[in-house]
C-alpha cells in the first residue's frame, strides 16, 4: 500500500469514527435527558412542550432563544412564577430539545409563527400573552403580526430587530450548508462546539457570572446533537435577513408590548431594543442594569410583572382601549 493510500485509509477511518462518535454520543445524550413535557402534532411536525398552571387561567406562551431549549425557561424560574397566575405552555421550536424540523420547509420566524398558531388552536389557547427571548422574540413578533390569529400582547427580551452588519452570526451558519454542513455536523463540529460552549455561556450571562443551578441542570449534550447544531446555525443564517424583513412591519403591532434588554449584552447591543421602542405605538422599554443576554434570568420576576399588566389590562373594559386614555402598557 503506497503512503497516499494509507493516508487515505486512515483519514477515511478518523472521520467514520467521529461520525459513529457523535451518533452514539447523540443517543446517550437523549438517553441522560429524555422528553420532559407532552407532544402535539400540527401540520406533519410534532412539537415537544411543558404546560403548567391553571388551565383556565390567561395563558402565555413562552419561545426560547437559538441553540436552547425548553430547560432554559424552567431553570431561569420564569415557568414556576408565570404559572403562579397563567397557564404556560413554553415550547421547544421547531429543530431544538425534542421538536421536529423537517428540512423541506425554510424555517423563517414566519413560518415558525404559523406553525405554532395552528399549535395553539389545537391547545384551545385563546388571546395569549406570547414571550420570547433572544431568536424567539423574532418568532412572537410574527406571531404578533399574525392576521389570523389574536394575542393579548408581546413580551420581548434580548431580542434581534434590525439588521446590522455582523459577520459572527454568518460565520455560526457553516453547519447550515448542505452536504459540507452535513460532514461538518458529524464530525468536527460537534467537538468544536463542546470546546467553545463554556466561553459562550460566560458571553451570553456576562457581566453576571453562570448560576449555579444553570451549570448543573442545563442539558448541554442535547445542543451539541449534529440535528441541533443544523437548527442553530440555520437560525444564525436566517437572524440577519429575517430582521430585515420584518422590521417594515413593526409599526402594524396593534398589541401592547413590553420590551427587555440587559445594558451588559454582549451578543445583542441594547440599541436593538431602544429603536424597536421608537417605532411602536404601545411599548414599554425596561433596560435592565448589571445585566446580559440572559436577561430571563436577571430580571425574570419584573417580566413575570409584566405579564401580570398584560392580563389586567386585558381585562379592562374596551372603552378604556378606544378611547386612547395611555398609548402604553
Amino acid at each position: 500500500m503506497s503512503t497516499a493510500e494509507t493516508v487515505f485509509v486512515v483519514v477515511v477511518g478518523f472521520v467514520l469514527l467521529l461520525v459513529i462518535g457523535n451518533i452514539v454520543f447523540s443517543f446517550m445524550a437523549e438517553l441522560k435527558n429524555p422528553p420532559i413535557g407532552s407532544f402535539v402534532e400540527c401540520d406533519g411536525v410534532r412539537l415537544h412542550y411543558v404546560e403548567r398552571g391553571e388551565h383556565a387561567a390567561p395563558c402565555v406562551v413562552l419561545f426560547h432563544g437559538n441553540g436552547s431549549m425548553i430547560q432554559d425557561f424552567i431553570i431561569s424560574g420564569l415557568v414556576d412564577r408565570l404559572a403562579r397566575h397563567n397557564r404556560v405552555l413554553c415550547f421547544d421550536r421547531p429543530g431544538f430539545g425534542y421538536s421536529q424540523r423537517p428540512r423541506a420547509r425554510i424555517w423563517t420566524a414566519t413560518s415558525q409563527a404559523a406553525l405554532f398558531v395552528k399549535a395553539l388552536n389545537q391547545l384551545g389557547v385563546r388571546d395569549p400573552i406570547v414571550l420570547g427571548h433572544s431568536w424567539g422574540a423574532l418568532v412572537a413578533v410574527a406571531i404578533g403580526l399574525q392576521s389570523n390569529y389574536l394575542i393579548g400582547g408581546l413580551v420581548l427580551a434580548s431580542g434581534y430587530y434590525f439588521p446590522t452588519r455582523r459577520w459572527d452570526f454568518w460565520m455560526m451558519s457553516g453547519p447550515a450548508v448542505p452536504v459540507l454542513g452535513d460532514m461538518m455536523r458529524y464530525t468536527v463540529a460537534p467537538v468544536i462546539s463542546w470546546l467553545m460552549v463554556p466561553a459562550v455561556i460566560r458571553k451570553l450571562f456576562a457581566p453576571r457570572s453562570v448560576p449555579a443551578n444553570f451549570k448543573d441542570s442545563f442539558p448541554v449534550s442535547l445542543t451539541l446533537r449534529p440535528k441541533q447544531l443544523r437548527a442553530a446555525a440555520e437560525e444564525s443564517a436566517f437572524l440577519i435577513p429575517e430582521a430585515a424583513r420584518l422590521q417594515s412591519h413593526y409599526s402594524s403591532i396593534r398589541c401592547p408590548v413590553y420590551i427587555f434588554h440587559g445594558t451588559g449584552d454582549q451578543l445583542i447591543e441594547p440599541e436593538q431594543a431602544r429603536r424597536l421602542h421608537k417605532v411602536l405605538s404601545r411599548s414599554d422599554l425596561h433596560l435592565v442594569n448589571n445585566s446580559g443576554h440572559m436577561v430571563t434570568y436577571a430580571d425574570g420576576g419584573t417580566i413575570a410583572q409584566a405579564v401580570d399588566c398584560l392580563n389586567v389590562f386585558l381585562e379592562q373594559p374596551l372603552r378604556t382601549i378606544e378611547d386612547g386614555e395611555q398609548n402604553r402598557p
